[in-house]
């Protein structure tokens, strides 16, 4: 059996167990058990499989029928500019959360010497991308869980970033130390009968933690805001993300809590996904 005809094989179970994206997914496993890159295994596909490769490569195409993330399978995932390590402790880094991102980038110049917290941390990607980008910031990052924070940390020391980020195993009520000049999140936004819903990719795999927030999606938001007022440094800047549907809930809890709404940001879908606000505490 070449790659060729191993692909073919993947991708049909796949296909067959209503997996959209079976091609690519086949790829990336083969890829995986082969240890080469997708294109060195496209160019090479008449290439013949040893057996123990082709059995390998067969378990982990009945993972991800099973719904499994094939990031949780090839444990990684890429977001902004790099690679993340990540497991079911954390949830999986989606590009509509590079939105935060790209709004603290745009509202800083490379020299600019910040304070930032991320609540919620789980994989750290967002505030070890935004340190990345910016050597004079400084970061704390804080999750409720403690298996997402080893993750967080393992992410920071592959990416040299660990002396830049303090991680805290906390909730954010519990939380009071310092003043910010921006607090970034992506936190739980989904209620309980949209938690029902989800795709099973999500809804067997990803930590429901990091998900639902109650009857109505808005408790956690509701808590970073009211905590983000004192933690924030006066003209300090909150940005997070929310939900479908969540857009007039969230500003009003903002302007409530005496926030200036800067802007809100759209996704792909032309969704408000990503709100700026300033704290005018």
């Amino acid at each position: 059996m070449n790659y060729l005809e191993a692909l073919y094989y993947g991708s049909n179970v796949l296909k067959s167990n209503n997996i959209e994206s079976y091609n690519l997914d086949a790829e990336l496993l083969l890829s995986l058990i082969l240890n080469s890159t997708r294109e060195e295994l496209l160019i090479n596909l008449k290439k013949n499989i040893k057996n123990k490769d082709f059995k390998k490569f067969k378990k982990l195409i009945f993972k991800r029928k099973k719904n499994k993330p094939i990031a949780y399978i090839l444990k990684k995932k890429e977001f902004w500019k790099l690679n993340f390590e990540v497991n079911k402790e954390v949830l999986i880094p989606r590009p509509e959360t590079e939105i935060i991102v790209d709004q603290v980038l745009t509202l800083t110049n490379f020299n600019s010497s910040k304070q930032i917290m991320d609540v919620g941390t789980g994989s750290g990607c967002i505030i070890l991308s935004i340190l990345k980008e910016r050597p004079k910031f400084y970061g704390t990052a804080i999750d409720i869980s403690k298996n997402a924070i080893k993750v967080a940390i393992s992410n920071a020391k592959m990416h040299h970033l660990e002396n830049k980020v303090k991680f805290v195993n906390i909730d954010i009520d519990k939380f009071c130390l310092n003043k910010y000049d921006f607090i970034v999140s992506n936190p739980p936004y989904i209620n309980n009968i949209n938690l029902k819903r989800l795709d099973k990719d999500v809804r067997l795999y990803e930590p429901s933690i990091a998900l639902k927030a109650g009857l109505d999606g808005l408790d956690i938001i509701e808590k970073l805001i009211l905590k983000s007022k004192k933690l924030l440094k006066n003209k300090g800047k909150l940005i997070f993300e929310f939900g479908k549907n969540q857009i007039t809930d969230v500003t009003k809890i903002l302007r409530k809590n005496n926030f200036y709404i800067d802007e809100i940001q759209k996704d792909i879908y032309a969704l408000p996904r990503v709100v700026v606000s300033t704290n005018l505490n």
